[in-house]
């Protein structure tokens, strides 16, 4: 086992312990002065202290943006707000091993994938809404009223508050601040509680690179607390969540304050489809990942895989290989395949669907304990790929997102019961479909109900594609123009024409 060596400026923003929050272009204490512990999941091992906001912080927060929208960053012009935000995009990408071990030490992720994916598609994000301040505007539009000249105007629309989960923070936030900064929004960005670091250090590049005060917050603490503040507050202007569907309802219901708009990308139950005609030796692999890929904390994992049963007991031997091959450990292990689970509480609400699962009759073929010392570290909470067969359509397994490295693996006939059981969820997030057959593919494709859908090919993204749910996985668009008309209004200007 190879470990990785901290990065000498990792350690030296570890060691600025209590890292403070970034409120009005100032890096912040708590109001309150109350700190929290972030710990390593790949051992346990404390990496800082943090402070913990709450309703004071976010009021100072909201304060600070509404200055910044009436201030320089309000009437900044659209040519300046690109050249800062490609400053941005610079120094992430020259900090980006900072920010993928920062990220790594953080949710366990393996530095491996936080480095090739995690902190290159951070800057991508930025880059890419960067160009777009100048080239947001409207139309003019040819009413059937004589002498009346019509136009449109895509204004900001104001204070955005930004919550984000822990599986992929740098991607998320990126994601998010992007558009919104792009469009003249100030933000109020709240990472989850266990995975902070890489946020508020993204905060600090933001500032470096020339954001003007208020334009980019960051408040930390618990999510129970500064998501209501913020979706409650009446001075924000528009929420975008990423996060389960319970915490979706919530901010629904607490944004009837002042009318927030909202995006939402929330609950997903992904299937994964393999046709008989698909290259399994493609298939294979590809399903195995889609489904482990960061230990199965994914919003798009494909956790229910369907397999026409010609090709059944092949892909279920392919993905039982897989699953004893695969090299589990610390985030820094230069060997790590699949790292822990975030932490305790994530750990047992995993082995609490798993038990579910083995008592409701579904066959546990690989998986399901906790590994211990010594094939992994002492501290961190680790689960092997764990897969079920023999599952029932009407399993809690089989309907409710476990957010783990569990799948369910399913048999089928016909193409007709492939997409019917496929669309017996609440959800619609993702999918994906294996088959040589194309015409097929899209004919599939067309009648899934999910807001992004890959053919042969799993969990790729880019900026410029849009991503976003159905059903009551949310409402709402990340990435794309898409992103940018949803933190714009559009206003319609009448002007009379005749002399």
């Amino acid at each position: 086992m190879a470990i990785q060596s901290i990065d000498p400026n990792v350690k030296a923003f570890l060691d600025s312990s209590p890292i403070k929050m970034i409120i009005g272009g100032e890096k912040v204490a708590s109001v309150s002065g109350k700190t929290y512990v972030t710990t390593n999941p790949s051992d346990g091992a404390k990496l800082a202290e943090i402070y913990s906001g709450d309703q004071e912080d976010i009021n100072r927060a909201v304060e600070a943006a509404q200055t910044a929208m009436a201030g320089p960053w309000g009437r900044m012009l659209p040519a300046e707000r690109e050249k800062i935000l490609r400053r941005f995009a610079e120094l992430v990408e020259k900090n980006s091993e900072e920010l993928a071990q920062l990220e790594s030490l953080d949710n366990g992720k393996s530095l491996h994938h936080t480095r090739m994916i995690d902190s290159k598609v951070a800057a991508n994000n930025i880059y890419h809404f960067a160009g777009w301040p100048s080239k947001i505007f409207g139309q003019t539009v040819p009413v059937s009223i004589p002498e009346i000249f019509v136009y449109t105007r895509r204004e900001p629309v104001g204070v955005v508050g930004l919550i984000i989960p822990w599986n992929y923070p740098l991607i998320h936030g990126t994601q998010k601040i992007s558009p919104a900064l792009a469009a003249g929004n100030a933000v109020i960005l709240k990472p989850a509680s266990v995975a902070s670091l890489a946020i508020l250090r993204l905060g600090e590049l933001g500032l470096e690179a020339g954001l003007p005060a208020g334009a980019l917050n960051i408040v930390t603490g618990p999510g129970g607390v500064i998501g209501q503040a913020l979706s409650s507050h009446p001075g924000i202007n528009k929420i975008q969540v990423t996060g389960s569907t319970e915490v979706g309802r919530q901010i629904i219901q607490n944004s009837t304050v002042n009318i927030k708009r909202l995006t939402l990308e929330l609950g997903s139950k992904a299937p994964n489809c393999i046709l008989e005609d698909a290259d399994l030796d493609v298939a294979i692999p590809g399903a195995f990942k889609a489904a482990f890929v960061n230990s199965g904390q994914s919003c798009v994992a494909g956790c229910r895989l369907y397999v026409q049963k010609p090709v059944y007991e092949h892909v279920v031997a392919g993905m039982l290989e897989l699953a004893n091959k695969a090299h589990i450990g610390h985030a820094f292990d230069t060997e790590t395949d699949l790292g822990p689970i975030v932490d305790e509480a994530q750990f047992n609400t995993v082995t609490g669907y798993i038990q579910d699962g083995i008592q409701s009759g579904a066959k546990l073929l690989s998986g399901g304990k906790r590994l211990k010392p010594p094939s992994v570290p002492e501290g961190g909470f680790y689960l092997p790929p764990t897969i079920f067969t023999e599952v029932a359509d009407e399993a809690r397994i089989s309907h409710e997102e476990i957010f783990g490295p569990v799948v369910n693996i399913y048999s089928f006939d016909t193409e007709e019961e492939l997409i019917r059981r496929a669309n017996n969820t609440t959800y619609g997030l993702a999918a994906g479909i294996w088959t040589t057959n194309l015409a097929r593919a899209h004919r599939i494709a067309s009648k899934i109900e999910a807001g992004v859908v890959w053919i042969n090919t799993y969990d790729f993204f880019a900026p410029n594609a849009p991503f976003g749910g159905y059903k009551q996985s949310g409402y709402g668009r990340d990435n794309s123009f898409e992103a940018i008309e949803a933190v714009t209004e559009v206003k319609s200007i009448w002007v009379p024409t005749r002399q």
